[in-house]
């Protein structure tokens, strides 16, 4: 299968989220995303004014994160981190659910939690990821949770955070992907630095990955587009570590 530079773009969240970028960082992250026309920037809740403004008319999501990175804040702190970033423009969150709750097999607690998000999502017009941090759970766990998060209405189901003990799995993608129906897609983050993993995660099953690499990866498809082998691998590359 034959791939564009844009269709690859248009898989990449842009990722902005490590504690030390300044608003500058942010600025100069919003204008690469506009230069190769990502599908959203992922920014800090912070950041969610200067990013909303910076990408307004283009096409190109604000997107935000909530609970993040350990998913342990209160329903209702991260409520209203949903609020405040509909707010400030945001049109895509991601949240991280519970870990220990989920663990503890609390899957009331974890389903009622995604909802009352997913429902305040909706309600302003944005859309919710689940990010599940695969890295802590054991395949059921994964199984599990993504079933909890299609019950509440998550229209993603995320691998990870980039901040926990591993990063995104090609096994993974495909599990999450087997476990959700059509409606929700899957997307992958974590350890995603090249196009080569890129294009494992999407023939995997992944509808987006979150990068910070997204200059060097476009960089390349580009390249391969202009040579004619910009395509999907038939060999898995597998993806770890971070952000």
């Amino acid at each position: 299968m034959i791939l564009t530079a844009n269709t690859v773009a248009k898989l990449l969240d842009h990722s902005t989220l490590q504690p030390f970028l300044t608003q500058e960082d942010i600025r100069k992250g919003c204008e690469l995303a506009l230069k190769y026309n990502t599908a959203t920037v992922c920014a800090r809740p912070q950041d969610m004014p200067l990013v909303s403004s910076m990408l307004k008319g283009s096409g190109i999501l604000p997107c935000t994160v909530i609970g993040f990175p350990h998913g342990s804040h209160t329903m209702e702190a991260k409520l209203f981190e949903v609020k405040q970033a509909l707010k400030d423009g945001c049109e895509e969150l991601d949240m991280v659910i519970n870990i220990g709750r989920m663990l503890a097999g609390e899957y009331d607690y974890v389903e009622k939690e995604i909802k009352m998000l997913a429902d305040a999502s909706h309600d302003g017009g944005a859309i919710l990821k689940v990010i599940i941090e695969t890295c802590f759970l054991s395949d059921e766990q994964k199984v599990k949770a993504c079933q909890l998060s299609e019950a509440a209405g998550a229209d993603f189901v995320k691998t990870s955070t980039g901040y926990g003990t591993a990063g995104a799995k090609i096994e993974d993608v495909k599990l999450m992907r087997q476990t959700v129906s059509e409606r929700v897609r899957v997307k992958a983050s974590g350890g995603i630095r090249n196009l080569d993993t890129v294009l494992s995660a999407y023939a995997a099953g992944a509808a987006r990955c979150g990068v910070s690499a997204t200059e060097a990866i476009m960089v390349e498809a580009i390249k391969r587009e202009a040579e004619g082998t910009l395509i999907l691998p038939e060999n898995l590359t597998e993806m770890s570590g971070g952000y």
